[in-house]
């Protein structure tokens, strides 16, 4: 593992008084000003007679990897959603001839895959698909198909693979805890599941598209519709995690962001939400996921 993902500093375990913070993140494997990683904090829902309720309490940005490594390693207790995939498909997996079996094979391959360079990954990517027929080129994990994720072998459009790069061994380097991938020596007050902003999003609007990075696009009145509309069914709690949001004073700039960064850290901060409510009973994911590829919340 690199050297400067490796944690270099005691972890703190959670006192009674500590407050569970809840975050969604809204991931780029290349943050910069034009495009860093959104994060949408809160505190923990309280349960009510019409479920559950959350009061955005503030969106952070994160230009570089070193600042976002540094949120990672706050002392919890907190929760998280993230917006790129924990681990690859098992079939994709043992073509590579990387370990399968063992307590924590999910650390040993993300360690395969953090000891490959950008270009070693695509061309082990590109060398699979190459070899497959057509309509059935990427490796896809098991909960891809109910929440409609591409394969996390895919490296462009979007380049999730990257993404994965990028973010699952900084995961690990930092010790949080990854129910049900990785959880030996972690921290337990830290914890990350995988989401994915696509699933309630395409609940409320189908396949209308609400957000475009293209400048083509900035000005673009069907999109902004869309945000518009996605908004409002969280503010009613009208998605299938059934959690009411309070965007407060964060409310227009979610619906006016044409690439909807914002948006995004906040659904998947209505995945973490919907997590923590069910967090005894395995956060929600399914008792038989597989350890090799996880699982995306409420999938």
């Amino acid at each position: 593992m690199p050297a400067d993902l490796r944690l270099d500093a005691p972890l703190r375990r959670p006192g009674r008084a500590d407050r569970m913070r809840l975050a969604g993140v809204d991931f780029t494997s290349a943050p910069r000003p034009r495009k860093p990683i959104t994060v949408a904090i809160a505190d923990a829902p309280a349960q009510a007679g019409d479920g559950l309720r959350i009061a955005i309490a503030r969106l952070e940005s994160f230009e570089s990897f070193e600042a976002w490594d540094a949120w990672l390693r706050e002392p919890g207790p907190w929760l998280a959603a993230f917006d790129f995939p924990f681990a690859l498909a098992r079939d994709f997996v043992a073509a590579q001839g990387w370990p399968l079996d063992g307590a924590d094979a999910w650390a040993a391959i993300t360690r395969r895959v953090a000891a490959l360079s950008r270009p070693e990954l695509i061309a082990r990517c590109r060398a699979w698909c190459d070899a497959r027929p057509a309509g059935d080129k990427f490796a896809h994990r098991a909960c891809d198909a109910t929440a409609g994720s591409s394969a996390s072998m895919k490296w462009v459009n979007p380049p999730v693979a990257l993404m994965l790069h990028a973010g699952a061994p900084r995961l690990l380097a930092a010790g949080v805890t990854l129910p049900g991938l990785h959880d030996r020596d972690t921290d337990p007050a830290r914890v990350a599941l995988e989401g994915y902003p696509g699933l309630p999003a395409r609940a409320v609007l189908g396949r209308v598209s609400y957000k475009s990075d293209d400048p083509k696009h900035r000005d673009d009145a069907g999109r902004r519709a869309a945000r518009e509309r996605l908004v409002g069914a969280l503010e009613a709690g009208e998605t299938p995690f059934g959690v009411r949001v309070d965007f407060g004073a964060w409310r227009a700039g979610c619906v006016d962001e044409p690439g909807a960064d914002r948006l995004d850290a906040v659904l998947c901060l209505v995945q973490a939400a919907w997590a923590w409510a069910r967090r005894d009973a395995n956060y929600g994911l399914p008792v038989r996921a597989d350890r090799i590829e996880g699982w995306i919340v409420g999938a």
